[in-house]
């Protein structure tokens, strides 16, 4: 291999043979052409040679003009100096015309080379510098949702054009690899890199192990083979890597904070429709043992109501006991389905069983298509899908007002629909409501958003319920007619259910 100084570069010894034999060639055509085609006097000559010398330097390199230089001024003593044809120089004078002619051949070779390695110097660092711009904008485009540092390495291996890249991260200890070829670099070196904060490079070899830093920090080490880059390159090229780290851990921590917040907001309005739920079946219990505890006690008739009530909600306080716990640990994604083959007709009674106080001034209707094949589900958590969807009819539809409930076949599915007889849910409404903590606003009131108790969770935890079992859920509705919440679910013979955790 032969090595250009001024720029690092390396050329293969066949290519500067070649280029060597192309000076000595240029030379003695021109030689051949002022000898014997157009004949020209000696200080003519010594012009031509010294044209063709500075084109190769200006072409190849200094090596090869020197070498072009030396030919030259043999050529021009043998045919243009006399006596001609032989190497001896009569005239001193002439002596000082060689001399000059080689002294001006060589330092003209190599002012050329020179200009000619600053421009190729330039013409790399202006392409280095597009590829850290892209590699900056690449890096700012990264999606957070997949690994960073794979997608890093990916983008400096495609960015630089580089054989191999390889990238440690040492908060995790994780190797991330890129590039057509296997890089010539160890795990070791790697993570002594990263532990002393150095570089490993051989000078004239394309393969650098460099510290990632960020500030004076060493956070990793990057090691990329394959490349010729400037010591200012790899510098930047570093620093890039380590925002694109920090950046990674910046949107980690501020996903983790913003889960933190949800949660905290989660607990506390939980904590809120607790105590707005259990208000009411308190206070019925809180009357019905002050009447029987009273100085008059009621009539025996009178004082089987008021046991009778207390039971009702104290039945009713388990259930929202139940269904708190239920959601908390929806929310945690700590509940694990436990299926069973089930009708929908027994889901739907077991559900509206434990919500009569709910109910008992509705006319509900359930229509089932005969010989509907059964369901594998949770059933404890299915019924409480049911009694969210029914008690949201219930609250969003006048007294008094039908609900109805229909199940059929569709396609290998058993689709349930819960319709009531409510104002209906506006479009724009519509592709929001299965979503946490959003409430729906009445259309035909500006002041009605919170008129409904609730805290806008029962829909969120539906779904998840039913995307937990492989199923789907969504609403139908129509202005001043009502609005339909429906669940589709699969025949127990093909049914998949997509996962055993439950997330709200």
């Amino acid at each position: 291999m032969s090595k250009r100084p001024a720029t690092g570069h390396k050329v293969p010894i066949g290519q500067f043979i070649l280029q060597v034999a192309g000076t000595v060639a240029i030379i003695g055509l021109l030689t051949a052409t002022m000898v014997r085609l157009l004949p020209v006097n000696a200080t003519t000559a010594g012009f031509v040679y010294l044209i063709a010398i500075l084109f190769g330097a200006t072409q190849w390199g200094l090596a090869e003009a020197t070498v072009g230089s030396v030919v030259a001024v043999l050529c021009f003593n043998y045919y243009f100096l006399p006596p001609v044809r032989t190497f001896t120089i009569a005239d001193p004078q002439n002596w000082v015309a060689l001399f000059a002619l080689l002294v001006t051949s060589i330092t003209a070779s190599r002012l050329s080379t020179r200009v000619r390695m600053q421009a190729v110097e330039a013409q790399e660092r202006q392409q280095e510098m597009e590829r850290l711009y892209a590699l900056s904008r690449s890096i700012l485009l990264i999606d957070s949702t997949q690994s960073v540092p794979r997608q890093v390495v990916n983008q400096v291996a495609q960015t630089f054009e580089a054989a191999a890249v390889v990238l440690y991260v040492q908060s995790t200890g994780e190797v991330f690899r890129a590039g057509r070829e296997d890089f010539s670099g160890t795990d070791e070196q790697l993570r002594h890199a990263a532990s002393q904060g150095t570089q490993i490079h051989e000078p004239g070899e394309t393969t650098w192990i460099t510290a990632v830093r960020l500030g004076t920090q060493p956070v990793g080490s990057l090691g990329i083979g394959g490349v010729e880059l400037s010591d200012s390159a790899v510098q930047s090229l570093t620093n890039l890597v380590a925002i694109g780290l920090e950046r990674a851990r910046a949107q980690e921590a501020a996903s983790r904070a913003e889960a933190a917040r949800q949660s905290d907001e989660l607990k506390s309005t939980l904590l809120d429709a607790i105590a707005h739920e259990f208000k009411t079946p308190l206070t019925t219990i809180k009357a019905s043992t002050t009447a029987l505890l009273s100085d008059k006690p009621p009539k025996p008739e009178q004082q089987r109501e008021y046991i009778a009530l207390v039971d009702e909600e104290a039945d009713r306080l388990s259930g929202l006991v139940s269904e708190a716990i239920q959601m908390a640990r929806i929310e945690a994604g700590q509940v694990r389905l436990q299926l069973e083959e089930t009708q929908i007709a027994d889901l739907l009674e077991g559900a509206l069983g434990k919500m009569k106080s709910v109910v008992d001034d509705r006319q509900v209707a359930i229509n089932t298509a005969p010989n509907l094949p059964p369901v594998m589900v949770d059933r404890e958590m299915m019924e409480m899908t049911f009694r969210q969807l029914i008690d949201n009819a219930v609250k969003y539809s006048p007294p008094g007002t039908p609900i109805t409930i229909s199940a059929d076949a569709e396609d290998g599915q058993v689709v349930t629909r819960v319709q009531d007889r409510g104002r209906g849910i506006a479009a724009a409404d519509l592709p929001r409501i299965f979503e946490k903590f959003y409430r729906a606003k009445d259309p035909l009131s500006k002041d009605s958003r919170n008129q409904v108790p609730g805290a806008g969770l029962g829909l969120a935890i539906a779904r998840a319920v039913v995307t937990a079992h492989g199923g789907s859920i969504w609403a139908e509705s129509k202005l001043g007619e009502g609005s339909s919440f429906c669940i589709a679910l699969a025949e127990a013979r093909t049914t998949a259910v997509s996962g055993a955790e439950v997330k709200a």
